[in-house]
């Protein structure tokens, strides 16, 4: 008897018999905690951009805890051979459980396990981080709301980009789940994303690709099967040259400015509907070429209107923002008051009617110091430090109200003799930070301290600011951005003497706290323009209308004068209006440590006056501005975003079948085409209508597919009956044929060349589409069967498993109730009833059973 010579393992029938497991079933070896590091490292790179839109890195290590915990619970999923929904649902149970651990450790159970007290904890750091977002200046505090808020987040990338990099097998595409990650820091950073967390991103993002391509875990490369030998050096130069043209794309586009990432560059799609947050937006909404956020109102005033949103008062040095003041505020029904005396012998009156039509925003815009206001819809309270209003679930949006408030009508005089020693204000408004920088203090010293008045003190600090050394830019490079308000961005902008409204503001109010004068911000906007139409209001008549935009948006310093309360200064040139009473004449000498050469600051032109400044507001996107050309390009920029969106999307399907054609006719190994030769002949025939059976031979597949697909074989269609029959016979012989063991040249395997394979494939591709109705073509072409198959399978695992483990629950019952002791089996003979009930005997189980 002669034995057959041993195979090695892993060869011949083995290896066929045995193939490697499909794509979303990889358990074996190292490639589910591969996935699970690189997953990690390109998900906690791109949460490294978000330093600097949160304060400090204390924040950052929950992030690094959620984010490991529910990479490394997928990957353990992943290892015990888990269904792809099965692992999802395991990191979603994993982020739950982790984010309670983190954040609702007290009113959990066994820390991990929500319970109904945690619910109400959640909402409530919901609020707060919704607060945090909409009022207040990045860097933020990482308070526990916006906290938990980024951990959830990033914790659902990590199941995005792990269902797409590994079940649905498309690595590539996991790049969109880390693009969405560096969105905010894109737009809301003046550094952007940083060089180190882009390329920690781009680094966890080939990690991916490569662990992908490593392992390939959807069993396309055999144990041992050589690899492309180029594939190193073209991903390498496929790099190089996306890395180049992201490099250069920004110089060949109006609108960018320099710099990597640069601020001028970004989009901002929710500027126009999330109305106008303090201090954070306030130069997304002036750079606004389309004017958004349209508001109009009417008014008796004689002078020019400023619509106050909110007050910014809190300052610690890295950045100002509003305080809310939570706990002390007042339902707004009634009377508001100030809460200080006013001693001016006069005070005017003005009613104004305010239509905020698309602006949504939770402050609301009135004139300042609001008495009363009428007509508004939803809950409102205001706040009896700063009287700014402040919705309670509602907003800004569709209101229309009448405001009546009063201010004194000041002088230049009056305000001289409001000398006295300041009482009965919060400490907030003129506490100094501990961390001032030396320019601020000097210029401060210099330009103020002489003026013996804080009137005198005021209009010193408003005169230099407003001089000819300074001019008002929205493009100038501070700290390579433009929307900072800390220290450090007004140390740098009281030597390159370039900004816009907010560093102006905060410019006046820094240095009115350091020569004892308490100050604030107030945000909202300039007075606008006149529409040309007239708004009857009750007791007022016909007023006229004036509209303001986001073009509008301004921030202008407050100063507090003793009986006379918060008085508006305007130090930003050649924008709002300058009061009456702040209108002076040429500014101080500055020394050398300003940064003049000569220590003095030339002659400055005359303030320009109130008449001349309400007639020429300046539109951002003007002459020599360098914004027109952006102005026009970035409405086609984002309407081209949008529709390539869409069309990605329709062709989705069509994409992913021609990826996939296109990988089966370029095989790593000879030995692989004629399989996957096959498998593409099958999604042909699924595309067409002719899917195989599951009992199905390949011989008869075949037959019935030439029978029902191709017709009769002539002309083209004979060259495709030659290919289905080509592929068929050496698709058997794979499947069936002696292994290549050493035997003689006449009884090993022949496979046809890889072209004519490519050939035949696509002759019958041909042939198909021909033979097809115009209905069956598009289907085939654009929502390919073979495709939408296949996401049909990935959501029946679940209730396959189901139906499973149902079934055996059955056959354990089924087998415990044929165990019976003899006492059982005895009375079962007789007819007794079995198991309590009535009717049911021995028979009765065992006919059950085998019908089981």
């Amino acid at each position: 008897m002669t034995m057959a010579p041993a195979r090695p393992a892993g060869s011949g029938h083995e290896a066929r018999n045995n193939p490697a497991p499909p794509a979303g079933r990889a358990g074996a070896g190292a490639y589910p905690c591969a996935m699970a590091v690189a997953i990690s490292v390109a998900v906690c790179g791109a949460a490294l951009s978000l330093n600097g839109v949160l304060r400090g890195w204390n924040w950052f290590w929950p992030v690094l805890t959620t984010v490991l915990a529910v990479s490394l619970t997928l990957a353990a999923m992943r290892s015990v051979r888990a269904g792809p929904l099965l692992v999802a649902a395991g990191g979603f149970i994993s982020l739950a459980a982790v984010l309670t651990l983190t954040f609702f450790r007290s009113s959990s159970f066994l820390w991990v396990f929500p319970t109904g007290a945690t619910f109400p904890d959640l909402g409530r750091l919901m609020r707060r981080a919704g607060e945090t977002v909409l009022s207040e200046t990045a860097p933020v505090a990482p308070n526990a709301g916006i906290v938990m808020v980024v951990c959830a987040v990033l914790g659902l990338a990590v199941i995005l980009v792990d269902a797409l990099a590994v079940p649905l097998g498309m690595p590539a595409a996991s790049g969109t789940g880390l693009l969405a990650l560096l969105v905010v820091p894109a737009m809301i950073k003046p550094q952007s994303v940083g060089a180190w967390s882009f390329a920690a991103t781009a680094a966890g993002y080939l990690l991916i690709l490569a662990c992908s391509q490593r392992f390939a875990p959807d069993g396309r490369i055999q144990p041992g099967a050589p690899r492309s030998p180029g594939l190193a050096r073209r991903a390498a130069l496929t790099g190089a040259v996306a890395l180049v043209a992201t490099l250069l794309l920004p110089l060949a586009i109006p609108g960018f400015d320099q710099g990597t990432f640069p601020q001028g560059s970004r989009l901002n799609p929710w500027g126009g509907t999330t109305g106008l947050n303090p201090m954070i937006t306030l130069g997304s909404s002036l750079r606004a070429p389309d004017g958004s956020g349209r508001i109009t109102y009417a008014t008796n005033s004689t002078t020019p209107v400023y619509l106050r949103s909110v007050t910014v008062d809190n300052f610690d040095g890295d950045s100002w923002g509003p305080d809310d003041r939570t706990a002390s505020r007042v339902p707004l029904d009634g009377r508001i008051d100030p809460g200080y005396a006013v001693l001016a012998d006069e005070q005017v009156r003005v009613v104004t009617a305010v239509d905020t039509g698309s602006f949504t925003s939770p402050y609301l815009p009135v004139p300042y110091a609001p008495e009363t206001i009428r007509g508004l819809g939803g809950e409102w309270t205001w706040d009896p430090a700063t009287l700014s209003i402040k919705g309670t679930d509602t907003t800004t949006r569709r209101q229309e109200y009448v405001v009546t408030s009063t201010e004194p009508k000041l002088s230049a005089a009056l305000l001289a003799q409001a000398s006295g020693p300041v009482r009965g204000i919060p400490d907030d408004f003129s506490r100094i930070p501990g961390n001032v920088p030396d320019i601020v203090k000097t210029t401060a010293k210099t330009v103020a301290g002489a003026a013996g008045t804080p009137y005198q003190k005021a209009m010193a600090i408003q005169r230099y600011l407003r001089s000819s050394e300074f001019t008002y830019s929205l493009q100038s490079p501070i700290q390579g951005g433009y929307d900072g308000n800390g220290l450090s961005v007004l140390a740098d902008f009281l030597q390159q003497k370039s900004g816009y409204c907010i560093h102006y503001a905060s410019a006046m109010a820094v240095m009115a706290r350091l020569e004892g004068i308490p100050s604030r911000i107030a945000v909202g906007y300039a007075p606008g323009r006149l529409t040309g139409a007239t708004i009857t209001v009750a007791g007022q008549g016909a007023l006229p209308e004036y509209e303001a935009d986001a073009r509008d948006a301004h921030a202008w310093p407050e100063l507090y004068f003793q009986g006379l309360g918060w008085v508006p200064f305007e130090p930003t040139p050649s924008r709002g209006v300058v009061p009456d009473y702040a209108v002076d004449g040429p500014a101080p000498a500055v020394p050398d440590t300003l940064g003049n050469n000569d220590g003095l600051v030339p002659d400055a032109a005359p303030a320009p006056s109130a008449s001349s400044s309400a007639t020429a507001l300046p539109v951002p996107g003007g002459t020599g501005s360098g914004e027109g050309d952006a102005a026009r390009v970035m409405p086609w920029l984002l309407g081209a975003a949008a529709v390539l969106g869409v069309v990605l999307l329709a062709a989705a399907p069509h994409l992913a079948r021609s990826a996939t054609r296109t990988r089966r006719l370029n095989p790593r190994s000879p030995d692989q085409a004629v399989p996957l030769a096959w498998n593409e002949l099958t999604d042909l025939g699924t595309d067409y209508g002719v899917p195989a059976g599951p009992s199905e031979t390949p011989r008869a597949y075949s037959a019935r597919f030439r029978e029902t697909l191709l017709g009769e074989p002539d002309g083209m269609d004979r060259e495709a009956h030659q290919a289905v029959a080509l592929l068929t016979s050496a698709f058997e012989h794979h499947r069936y044929g002696r292994p290549d063991d050493g035997s003689p040249p006449t009884r090993q395997r022949v496979y046809p060349a890889v072209q004519d394979i490519k050939a035949g494939v696509a002759a019958l591709a041909d042939s198909l589409r021909q033979n097809a109705t115009l209905p069956r073509r598009l289907r085939a072409a654009w929502l390919p069967p073979s495709v939408i198959r296949r996401l049909g399978l990935l959501v029946d695992v679940p209730f396959r498993a189901a139906g499973r483990g149902i079934r055996k629950a059955f056959h354990v019952a089924a087998h415990v109730r044929n165990s019976r002791s003899p006492a059982q089996e005895g009375a079962a003979q007789e007819g007794a009833p079995v198991g309590g009930r009535p009717g049911a005997t021995a028979d009765d189980g065992v006919r059950g059973t085998g019908g089981r």
